[in-house]
């Protein structure tokens, strides 16, 4: 067997080894030698890995691709029915930047019932959307406050953030809404976003106050 032939059955083999430390050599190695016929065993490898630093070095691996060869295959994993091949694709796609991409962030996969999954879309979504679309990406993300953990919330609301000033006008909508949860979600979402210093936990426990008071913030001041 030619010598590049053994060198990239053995680095094919390492990606599936039981030990994670050889699984990220080979995924270095394959990131480096970037050989698109490692793309689909690349993708497919991030379906099923186990060990997150393993997965991140085979994000990084993808954007070492051109993205003609990886973004359509990546947008095929997003209708996957394994949610970690739908949250790693929407994370890798968020690396890569391309907008061709954008059309596949759906309203269902920022609604997504895994959190994680949702979570990268999110990520994905802000990274990706036109200018004459961030309105209504907005407009889903805020239909997603009060929902998950503090982790998961505070990834929404940097998301939220992270569109600008589209989001206001709806988070002062959300500010009132008839569940306390997402009240709190949305009032400390605008804290943080005028004092980024502040903190979310601080942002957040500023929300209870406001929510417990039955009031919101005025418009514009410091306070919540």
């Amino acid at each position: 067997m030619p010598e590049n032939e053994t060198s990239t059955t053995g680095m094919l083999q390492g990606l599936e080894n039981d030990n994670s430390s050889v699984r990220l050599r080979a995924v270095m190695a394959v990131g480096a030698a970037a050989d698109e016929r490692f793309v689909t065993t690349l993708v497919e490898r991030c379906a099923v890995e186990p060990d997150f630093s393993v997965r991140e070095a085979l994000t990084w691996a993808l954007t070492r691709y051109p993205a003609g060869v990886t973004v359509p295959l990546l947008v095929g994993e997003l209708r996957s029915e394994g949610p970690q091949a739908r949250s790693q694709a929407l994370h890798t796609l968020s690396k890569i930047g391309d907008r061709r991409a954008w059309p596949a962030i759906t309203r269902g996969l920022l609604a997504d019932a895994d959190e994680e999954v949702a979570r990268s879309a999110w990520r994905a979504a802000v990274v990706l959307v036109p200018e004459g679309e961030r309105a209504e990406l907005a407009g889903v993300l805020v239909s997603q406050l009060g929902r998950g953990g503090r982790e998961i919330q505070l990834s929404l609301s940097r998301a939220l953030i992270a569109l600008g000033e589209v989001t206001v006008p709806l988070l002062r909508r959300a500010a009132v809404d008839s569940v306390p949860r997402v009240r709190r979600h949305a009032i400390a979402t605008e804290h943080l976003m005028r004092d980024p210093d502040a903190g979310f936990a601080y942002a957040v426990e500023e929300a209870k106050r406001v929510v417990a008071l039955g009031s919101v913030a005025p418009k514009g001041d410091g306070s919540c």
